[in-house]
């Protein structure tokens, strides 16, 4: 009889890793392939995507007055537009810093590029995830779209002080803020009040983020600030709301706008609450041969130890220990090595 697994427990991000554990073996569910309809309109980028300066899809302005230097960035993936509709946005209001600077970067183009709302997973990237590039040993070796078009980006990425990167989710609804696990990072994502979750992650073990890139992943106060905003669903014409409503408040924090800058209707009512969690462990697919126990949309609470959530070559995944919270899970990018769920308890 096959028994169910579990995680070891470990104090940071932990890749999948199994131990028995004692129970009833529970036989996975066939596979299921749902793919919602994608109701957010698809930008036009003619116009911005020629940018201002020598880098194809930059926008960059300069105050005249020191400040920090901020970089908005939208179009990581392909398929995620509400961060390509806020900067559209940003740039139709005509918003410029009132000190230091401030770039905007529509960043995956040739995957924007071939983008179709009745299949839109493929946009997600050309040749490979280009949130995963953001090391030496990759943007050292520009043999790939993501990589090149990394590499073009690069000064901006080093110049910048502060960083939003915007995203959005194949499977949730509820917007996240990942703010990695650096102390200062958590604080500013606690002072922007949006959204109410709060996920404190190590990255992948696939290849590192743009949030984590050189300075940003470092640790200590040295005066940068990183965070990644996932709007919730891909598809949803809500993304774009939040998207506009962390645009605003990072600017305002970063004293790059003040609040008469803000046109009306970008602010939300700030969330009566935020919870902050922290990702223990990484559930990362050994095959396609993955399935979960439930459609889970993510953030569930899962409330006892060895509960069992999904099946991984058709062994039972579980739960390490009790009140474990599910993040993001998601079957949509699914082949080897691709992080299906992450397991996080709130700090």
């Amino acid at each position: 009889m096959r028994r169910p697994y579990a995680f070891q427990r470990a104090v940071v991000v932990t890749p999948i890793q199994f131990e028995p554990l004692s129970g009833v073996a529970m036989s996975p569910p066939p596979a299921v392939a749902a793919v919602r309809p994608f109701e957010l309109a698809c930008p036009r980028l003619d116009a911005e995507r020629v940018g201002n300066g020598a880098t194809p899809g930059v926008w960059h302005f300069d105050a005249g007055l020191p400040g920090r230097h901020v970089l908005l960035t939208a179009l990581i993936h392909g398929n995620e537009l509400c961060g390509a509709w806020a900067l559209k946005d940003a740039l139709a209001a005509g918003l410029r810093p009132r000190r230091g600077k401030l770039t905007l970067a529509f960043c995956n183009l040739a995957a924007f590029d071939r983008f179709d709302p009745l299949n839109y997973a493929p946009a997600r990237f050309v040749d490979e995830d280009m949130n995963r590039v953001w090391s030496a040993d990759k943007l050292t070796a520009p043999d790939t779209q993501e990589r090149r078009r990394a590499r073009a980006l690069l000064p901006w990425v080093e110049q910048a002080d502060w960083l939003l990167d915007f995203h959005s989710m194949s499977n949730a609804d509820e917007p996240l803020q990942l703010t990695g696990t650096q102390p200062r990072n958590i604080e500013l994502a606690l002072k922007l009040g949006n959204p109410a979750h709060l996920v404190a992650d190590a990255g992948h073990a696939a290849g590192v983020r743009l949030r984590d890139y050189g300075r940003f992943g470092a640790e200590g106060e040295n005066g940068t600030r990183s965070l990644l905003i996932e709007c919730g669903f891909h598809g949803a014409p809500a993304s774009r709301t939040v998207a506009r409503d962390i645009l605003a408040r990072f600017l305002l924090e970063a004293g790059t706008l003040a609040a008469d800058d803000i046109p009306p209707g970008w602010l939300a009512d700030a969330a009566p609450r935020q919870r902050a969690l922290r990702v223990t462990h990484a559930v990362a697919a050994r095959s396609a041969d993955f399935r979960f126990a439930q459609p889970w949309q993510g953030l569930e609470r899962i409330a006892r130890a060895g509960t069992v959530i999904g099946w991984s070559d058709g062994e039972p995944v579980a739960t390490p220990y009790d009140d474990c919270v599910l993040i993001m899970p998601s079957l949509a990018n699914l082949r080897p090595g691709v992080t299906v769920v992450r397991l996080a308890q709130p700090i």
